[in-house]
Protein backbone atom coordinates (compact mmCIF):
# COMPACT_ATOMS: atom_id res chain seq x y z
CA UNK A 1 0.00 0.00 0.00
CA UNK A 2 1.04 3.00 -1.13
CA UNK A 3 2.35 5.67 2.15
CA UNK A 4 1.94 9.84 1.21
CA UNK A 5 2.92 12.16 3.60
CA UNK A 6 0.82 15.75 3.61
CA UNK A 7 1.91 18.26 5.68
CA UNK A 8 -0.88 20.32 7.60
CA UNK A 9 -3.21 17.33 7.22
CA UNK A 10 -5.07 19.21 10.07
CA UNK A 11 -5.21 22.41 8.58
CA UNK A 12 -7.55 23.84 4.93
CA UNK A 13 -6.08 22.32 1.66
CA UNK A 14 -4.04 19.67 3.52
CA UNK A 15 -7.50 18.32 5.16
CA UNK A 16 -9.20 17.85 2.07
CA UNK A 17 -6.38 16.11 0.17
CA UNK A 18 -5.80 13.92 3.07
CA UNK A 19 -9.73 12.97 2.94
CA UNK A 20 -9.19 11.85 -0.98
CA UNK A 21 -6.43 9.64 -0.07
CA UNK A 22 -7.84 7.79 2.82
CA UNK A 23 -11.35 7.07 0.71
CA UNK A 24 -8.31 5.96 -2.03
CA UNK A 25 -6.92 3.65 0.69
CA UNK A 26 -3.70 5.33 0.93
CA UNK A 27 -1.60 5.19 4.09
CA UNK A 28 -1.54 8.52 5.24
CA UNK A 29 1.48 10.66 7.34
CA UNK A 30 0.98 14.16 7.80
CA UNK A 31 4.33 16.66 8.99
CA UNK A 32 2.80 19.54 10.91
CA UNK A 33 3.65 22.12 13.83
CA UNK A 34 -0.05 21.47 15.60
CA UNK A 35 0.56 17.53 16.31
CA UNK A 36 -2.17 17.96 18.94
CA UNK A 37 -4.96 19.55 16.46
CA UNK A 38 -8.39 18.63 16.62
CA UNK A 39 -8.94 16.75 13.52
CA UNK A 40 -11.54 14.17 11.86
CA UNK A 41 -9.42 11.66 10.73
CA UNK A 42 -8.31 10.24 14.87
CA UNK A 43 -5.60 7.66 14.48
CA UNK A 44 -5.78 6.83 10.32
CA UNK A 45 -3.09 9.85 9.45
CA UNK A 46 0.27 8.73 11.54
CA UNK A 47 1.45 12.01 13.32
CA UNK A 48 4.98 13.74 12.72
CA UNK A 49 5.94 17.21 13.99
CA UNK A 50 8.13 18.91 10.88
CA UNK A 51 11.65 18.71 13.04
CA UNK A 52 13.05 21.77 10.70
CA UNK A 53 15.62 21.89 13.19
CA UNK A 54 16.79 18.39 12.91
CA UNK A 55 17.01 17.47 9.33
CA UNK A 56 17.90 14.02 10.17
CA UNK A 57 14.48 12.87 12.29
CA UNK A 58 12.57 14.96 9.05
CA UNK A 59 14.43 12.57 7.15
CA UNK A 60 13.31 9.75 8.63
CA UNK A 61 9.82 10.92 8.74
CA UNK A 62 9.82 10.84 4.99
CA UNK A 63 11.41 7.32 4.77
CA UNK A 64 9.30 4.99 2.50
CA UNK A 65 7.15 7.98 1.15
CA UNK A 66 6.01 7.96 -2.74
CA UNK A 67 4.28 11.27 -2.81
CA UNK A 68 4.81 14.57 -0.40
CA UNK A 69 2.05 17.13 -0.65
CA UNK A 70 3.55 20.12 0.14
CA UNK A 71 1.36 22.92 1.55
CA UNK A 72 3.26 24.85 4.16
CA UNK A 73 3.78 28.26 4.02
CA UNK A 74 3.21 31.71 6.50
CA UNK A 75 0.77 34.53 4.51
CA UNK A 76 2.81 37.44 5.90
CA UNK A 77 5.34 38.30 8.23
CA UNK A 78 4.82 37.72 12.41
CA UNK A 79 6.82 38.00 15.37
CA UNK A 80 5.79 33.99 15.51
CA UNK A 81 6.86 33.27 11.83
CA UNK A 82 7.87 34.85 8.50
CA UNK A 83 8.72 34.56 5.02
CA UNK A 84 12.32 33.65 5.03
CA UNK A 85 11.63 31.25 7.71
CA UNK A 86 9.15 29.41 5.89
CA UNK A 87 12.09 29.29 2.61
CA UNK A 88 14.39 28.05 4.79
CA UNK A 89 11.91 25.54 6.41
CA UNK A 90 10.81 24.28 2.92
CA UNK A 91 14.00 24.52 1.44
CA UNK A 92 15.33 21.70 4.09
CA UNK A 93 12.06 19.81 3.93
CA UNK A 94 12.94 19.38 -0.04
CA UNK A 95 16.43 18.29 1.08
CA UNK A 96 14.87 15.59 3.21
CA UNK A 97 12.77 14.42 0.63
CA UNK A 98 15.15 14.03 -1.42
CA UNK A 99 17.21 11.97 1.04
CA UNK A 100 14.77 9.62 1.90
CA UNK A 101 13.53 8.86 -1.70
CA UNK A 102 10.65 10.50 -2.13
CA UNK A 103 9.35 9.95 -5.65
CA UNK A 104 7.40 13.12 -6.27
CA UNK A 105 6.51 16.20 -4.62
CA UNK A 106 3.63 18.10 -5.50
CA UNK A 107 3.74 21.76 -4.11
CA UNK A 108 1.38 24.52 -3.57
CA UNK A 109 2.78 28.01 -4.99
CA UNK A 110 1.48 31.04 -6.47
CA UNK A 111 0.14 32.80 -9.61
CA UNK A 112 2.88 34.70 -11.02
CA UNK A 113 6.25 34.15 -9.12
CA UNK A 114 9.33 36.18 -9.46
CA UNK A 115 12.62 35.99 -7.76
CA UNK A 116 12.69 39.67 -8.42
CA UNK A 117 9.60 40.55 -7.11
CA UNK A 118 10.01 43.09 -3.92
CA UNK A 119 6.75 41.46 -2.50
CA UNK A 120 8.13 38.41 -0.43
CA UNK A 121 5.27 36.28 -0.86
CA UNK A 122 6.12 36.16 -4.38
CA UNK A 123 10.11 36.10 -4.69
CA UNK A 124 9.88 33.49 -1.60
CA UNK A 125 7.61 30.59 -3.75
CA UNK A 126 9.95 32.03 -6.76
CA UNK A 127 13.13 30.68 -5.09
CA UNK A 128 10.93 27.39 -3.89
CA UNK A 129 10.14 26.73 -7.52
CA UNK A 130 13.39 26.69 -8.37
CA UNK A 131 14.53 25.24 -5.96
CA UNK A 132 12.32 21.98 -6.56
CA UNK A 133 13.12 22.11 -10.77
CA UNK A 134 16.66 21.82 -9.85
CA UNK A 135 16.30 19.22 -7.16
CA UNK A 136 15.86 16.39 -9.60
CA UNK A 137 12.56 15.00 -8.00
CA UNK A 138 9.61 14.45 -10.06
CA UNK A 139 7.49 17.49 -9.40
CA UNK A 140 3.98 19.10 -9.61
CA UNK A 141 3.73 22.53 -9.15
CA UNK A 142 -0.06 23.91 -8.70
CA UNK A 143 -0.21 28.15 -8.79
CA UNK A 144 -3.52 29.18 -6.93
CA UNK A 145 -4.82 32.61 -6.38
CA UNK A 146 -7.55 32.39 -3.96
CA UNK A 147 -8.69 28.98 -2.69
CA UNK A 148 -12.15 29.29 -0.73
CA UNK A 149 -14.03 26.64 0.87
CA UNK A 150 -16.05 26.67 4.69
CA UNK A 151 -12.37 27.30 6.22
CA UNK A 152 -11.31 30.22 4.43
CA UNK A 153 -10.45 33.56 5.41
CA UNK A 154 -10.31 36.09 2.12
CA UNK A 155 -14.02 35.61 1.48
CA UNK A 156 -15.70 34.79 4.41
CA UNK A 157 -13.82 38.19 5.63
CA UNK A 158 -15.13 40.14 2.64
CA UNK A 159 -18.63 38.87 4.23
CA UNK A 160 -18.17 39.69 7.37
CA UNK A 161 -17.04 43.33 5.92
CA UNK A 162 -20.00 43.45 4.25
CA UNK A 163 -22.28 42.33 7.20
CA UNK A 164 -21.17 44.85 9.67
CA UNK A 165 -20.15 48.10 7.94
CA UNK A 166 -21.71 50.61 5.25
CA UNK A 167 -19.72 50.92 2.75
CA UNK A 168 -17.06 48.62 1.24
CA UNK A 169 -13.73 50.20 -0.06
CA UNK A 170 -11.72 48.64 -2.44
CA UNK A 171 -7.56 49.94 -2.98
CA UNK A 172 -8.01 51.85 -6.16
CA UNK A 173 -10.22 51.53 -8.75
CA UNK A 174 -10.64 48.05 -8.13
CA UNK A 175 -10.05 46.61 -11.14
CA UNK A 176 -7.44 44.05 -10.43
CA UNK A 177 -8.62 40.36 -10.68
CA UNK A 178 -8.86 37.29 -9.04
CA UNK A 179 -9.48 33.74 -10.21
CA UNK A 180 -10.90 31.22 -7.22
CA UNK A 181 -10.89 28.17 -6.73
CA UNK A 182 -12.29 25.63 -4.51
CA UNK A 183 -10.76 23.95 -2.22
CA UNK A 184 -12.22 20.78 -3.32
CA UNK A 185 -11.64 21.33 -6.74
CA UNK A 186 -7.39 22.39 -5.53
CA UNK A 187 -7.31 18.96 -3.74
CA UNK A 188 -8.77 16.84 -6.29
CA UNK A 189 -6.17 18.60 -8.79
CA UNK A 190 -3.11 17.57 -6.22
CA UNK A 191 -4.34 14.46 -6.14
CA UNK A 192 -4.61 13.55 -9.59
CA UNK A 193 -0.93 15.21 -10.64
CA UNK A 194 0.52 12.93 -7.78
CA UNK A 195 -0.39 10.12 -10.02
CA UNK A 196 1.37 11.55 -13.34
CA UNK A 197 5.48 11.11 -13.74
CA UNK A 198 5.95 14.17 -15.85
CA UNK A 199 7.08 17.45 -14.36
CA UNK A 200 4.76 20.11 -14.62
CA UNK A 201 3.66 23.77 -13.81
CA UNK A 202 -0.23 24.60 -13.11
CA UNK A 203 -2.00 28.01 -12.84
CA UNK A 204 -4.48 26.21 -10.37
CA UNK A 205 -7.50 28.41 -10.49
CA UNK A 206 -11.30 28.68 -10.64
CA UNK A 207 -13.79 29.13 -13.53
CA UNK A 208 -15.12 32.27 -12.78
CA UNK A 209 -12.96 35.76 -12.96
CA UNK A 210 -13.79 38.39 -10.80
CA UNK A 211 -12.41 42.05 -10.35
CA UNK A 212 -11.84 43.12 -7.00
CA UNK A 213 -14.70 45.49 -6.78
CA UNK A 214 -16.77 42.89 -9.43
CA UNK A 215 -16.18 40.44 -5.87
CA UNK A 216 -17.42 42.38 -3.56
CA UNK A 217 -20.74 43.63 -4.59
CA UNK A 218 -21.03 40.33 -5.66
CA UNK A 219 -20.45 38.63 -2.63
CA UNK A 220 -22.71 41.70 -0.96
CA UNK A 221 -25.62 40.84 -3.30
CA UNK A 222 -25.95 37.14 -2.39
CA UNK A 223 -25.43 37.20 1.10
CA UNK A 224 -28.41 40.27 1.28
CA UNK A 225 -26.20 42.75 1.55
CA UNK A 226 -25.74 45.10 -1.15
CA UNK A 227 -22.79 47.90 -0.33
CA UNK A 228 -21.93 51.22 -2.02
CA UNK A 229 -17.76 49.92 -3.15
CA UNK A 230 -16.03 52.90 -2.82
CA UNK A 231 -12.43 53.41 -3.78
CA UNK A 232 -9.90 54.46 -1.57
CA UNK A 233 -6.06 55.45 -1.04
CA UNK A 234 -4.22 52.41 -0.30
CA UNK A 235 -2.99 53.95 2.91
CA UNK A 236 -6.37 54.69 3.94
CA UNK A 237 -7.35 51.06 2.77
CA UNK A 238 -4.87 49.58 4.63
CA UNK A 239 -4.70 51.96 8.26
CA UNK A 240 -8.68 50.62 8.11
CA UNK A 241 -7.33 46.60 7.71
CA UNK A 242 -5.21 47.67 10.83
CA UNK A 243 -7.99 48.94 12.86
CA UNK A 244 -10.18 46.02 11.87
CA UNK A 245 -7.23 43.81 12.60
CA UNK A 246 -6.58 45.97 16.19
CA UNK A 247 -10.01 44.76 16.96
CA UNK A 248 -10.07 41.05 16.11
CA UNK A 249 -7.00 40.58 17.39
CA UNK A 250 -5.38 39.61 14.12
CA UNK A 251 -3.87 40.84 10.52
CA UNK A 252 -6.40 41.72 8.29
CA UNK A 253 -4.58 42.82 4.92
CA UNK A 254 -0.81 43.85 4.73
CA UNK A 255 0.67 46.33 2.66
CA UNK A 256 2.33 43.10 0.62
CA UNK A 257 -0.89 42.06 -0.02
CA UNK A 258 -2.52 45.34 -1.48
CA UNK A 259 0.82 45.78 -3.53
CA UNK A 260 -0.38 42.18 -4.55
CA UNK A 261 -4.06 42.63 -5.65
CA UNK A 262 -3.39 45.74 -7.34
CA UNK A 263 -0.49 44.84 -9.38
CA UNK A 264 -2.67 41.93 -11.04
CA UNK A 265 -0.57 39.06 -9.62
CA UNK A 266 -3.81 36.93 -8.63
CA UNK A 267 -4.96 36.48 -11.93
CA UNK A 268 -3.61 34.74 -15.08
CA UNK A 269 -4.56 34.27 -18.86
CA UNK A 270 -4.50 30.17 -18.23
CA UNK A 271 -7.54 27.68 -19.05
CA UNK A 272 -9.39 26.75 -15.17
CA UNK A 273 -8.04 24.38 -13.48
CA UNK A 274 -11.55 23.92 -11.28
CA UNK A 275 -15.25 23.42 -12.44
CA UNK A 276 -16.97 25.52 -8.92
CA UNK A 277 -18.41 28.61 -9.16
CA UNK A 278 -17.78 30.93 -6.07
CA UNK A 279 -20.76 32.31 -6.99
CA UNK A 280 -22.87 28.85 -6.89
CA UNK A 281 -20.67 28.12 -3.39
CA UNK A 282 -21.44 31.65 -2.49
CA UNK A 283 -25.35 30.99 -2.32
CA UNK A 284 -25.49 27.40 -0.84
CA UNK A 285 -24.04 29.24 2.19
CA UNK A 286 -25.53 32.40 1.90
CA UNK A 287 -26.86 32.32 5.73
CA UNK A 288 -23.28 31.22 6.96
CA UNK A 289 -20.77 33.36 5.15
CA UNK A 290 -19.19 35.90 7.05
CA UNK A 291 -21.64 35.42 10.44
CA UNK A 292 -17.94 35.29 12.43
CA UNK A 293 -14.78 36.85 11.16
CA UNK A 294 -12.24 33.96 10.57
CA UNK A 295 -8.44 34.81 12.12
CA UNK A 296 -5.42 33.63 10.87
CA UNK A 297 -3.46 34.26 13.85
CA UNK A 298 -5.48 33.19 16.25
CA UNK A 299 -5.05 29.22 13.64
CA UNK A 300 -1.73 29.74 14.25
CA UNK A 301 -1.54 30.76 18.04
CA UNK A 302 -4.14 27.84 19.16
CA UNK A 303 -2.20 24.91 18.05
CA UNK A 304 -5.00 22.53 19.84
CA UNK A 305 -8.89 23.49 18.05
CA UNK A 306 -9.87 22.30 15.01
CA UNK A 307 -10.35 24.75 11.93
CA UNK A 308 -13.30 26.73 12.08
CA UNK A 309 -15.71 26.31 9.15
CA UNK A 310 -19.05 27.75 8.07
Amino acid sequence: MATHVVTGAFGYTGKYITERLLAAGVTVRTLTNSPNRANPFGDRVEVHPFHFDEPERLAASLEGVEVLYNTYWVRFNHRLFSHAEAVRNTLTLFEAAKRAGVRRIVHTSITNPSEDSPLEYFSGKAVLERALRESGMSYAILRPTVIFGKEDILINNIAWTLRRFPVFGVFGDGNYRLQPIHVEDFADLAVAEAGRTEDGTIDAIGPETFSYRELAKTIGGIIGCPRPVVPVPKWLGYAAGWVIGKWTGDVTITRDEIEGLMADLLYTTSPPAGNTKLTEWTKAHADALGRNYASEVARRVDRKSEYGAL
